[in-house]
């Protein structure tokens, strides 16, 4: 499985997700990097997301909405920091409104993304989120944000291994 450790630390306040793949760091990023690729992971398996806005630079937004089972609607955006391709992505990562404007119930979390190789094709990632309070802290574990989450990047593998795939077609 793609997901090495998932760890809160509720004194720092921080979720962290640890993942490892068989691909090089700029592989990795480009999960981020390319909004058709983001859609194929970010939401988990019940949740698919659709990336209405992309632009991984420091003052930009990316926007994304996600369709669950039932047919609820979650949208959510990503203020972007600082991107330095392929190892860093900082962001503010909050949850809006069904007209795409910040919802200021729940905080923002900073989200720091760190790609790492650590042999050749072979890469660790870490996705750390600091919330601004406990009761937001609070609020995505009980909503079950950290197992989506998990799930989610559970599915990188998947987008991965069709490079593998197509290679050994050609």
């Amino acid at each position: 499985m793609t997901v090495t450790a998932v760890r809160t630390d509720p004194h720092k306040l921080t979720l962290t997700i640890e993942a490892e793949f068989d691909a090089s760091p700029e592989r990795v990023w480009q999960l981020w990097a390319d909004p058709r690729q983001l859609e194929r992971w970010w939401g988990p398996p019940s949740y698919p997301a659709t990336v209405t806005q992309h632009h991984l630079a420091p003052g930009s937004r990316v926007e994304y909405g996600m369709l669950g089972p039932r047919g609820d609607r979650h949208r959510g955006y990503w203020e972007i920091l600082e991107a330095e391709a392929p190892h860093r992505l900082v962001f503010r990562d909050g949850r809006a409104n069904a007209d795409g404007t910040p919802n200021i119930d729940i905080p923002p979390a900073t989200t720091r993304v760190t790609i790492e190789q650590v042999r050749v094709g072979r890469t660790r990632m870490f996705i750390e989120s600091t919330f601004p309070s406990a009761e937001a802290m609070e609020w995505l574990l009980a909503s079950g944000s950290d197992v989506g989450r998990t799930q989610a990047v559970g599915q990188m593998d998947a987008v991965l291994s069709e490079d593998s795939l197509a290679t050994h077609r050609d």
